[in-house]
C-alpha cells in the first residue's frame, strides 16, 4: 500500500504507561497513568487507550464530513462520535483491543445516517488502520 503523505507529526513518550507523552512541536503534552484494571495506580493521568479513543472519534467525525462533502447528507454541527476502546489479553497471547463507535447524527434519517457511517468507515484512516485486525462495532444512535 502506498500513501501520498500530506501531513505528518511526531510524539515522544517517556516512562511507558506511567510517564509522559508530548508532540515534538510542543502543542500537546499529557501525563500517563496505568489504569487500576491493568495493575497500575489509576488516577488522573491519561493512557494510550484514552488517546486512541479521542483520536479515532475525532478522525471518524472528520471522515463523515469528508463523505458529506462528496455528496452525502450534511453532517450537523451537533454530530458526535463516541469511541469506546477496550484492552485485554488475547487467547493467542499478548494483548488486544476492542473498539465501538457510537455515532449521533441528529436530524438525519436513520437509513441516511447508517449509509454515511458505512462510507466514512471506508475512508477514515483509523478504520483503515484497524481493518482486518480489530473488530470495530459501528452504531448509529
Amino acid at each position: 500500500m502506498s500513501v501520498n503523505v500530506l501531513y505528518q507529526t511526531a510524539a515522544r513518550a517517556t516512562g511507558g504507561r506511567d510517564g509522559r507523552a508530548a508532540t515534538l512541536d510542543g502543542t500537546f503534552e499529557v501525563s500517563l497513568t496505568t489504569p487500576k484494571e491493568l495493575g497500575g495506580p489509576g488516577g488522573d493521568g491519561a493512557n494510550p487507550e484514552k488517546l486512541f479513543a479521542a483520536g479515532y472519534a475525532a478522525c471518524f467525525l472528520g471522515a463523515m464530513k469528508f463523505v458529506a462533502s462528496q455528496g452525502g447528507p450534511k453532517v450537523p454541527n451537533d454530530a458526535t462520535v463516541t469511541a469506546t476502546v477496550g484492552i485485554g489479553p488475547r487467547q493467542e497471547g499478548g494483548f488486544g483491543l476492542t473498539i465501538a463507535l457510537a455515532v449521533g447524527l441528529p436530524g438525519i434519517p436513520r437509513s441516511e445516517a447508517e449509509a454515511l457511517v458505512a462510507k466514512a468507515h471506508q475512508v477514515c484512516p483509523y478504520s483503515n488502520a484497524t481493518r482486518n485486525n480489530i473488530d470495530v462495532k459501528l452504531t448509529v444512535e
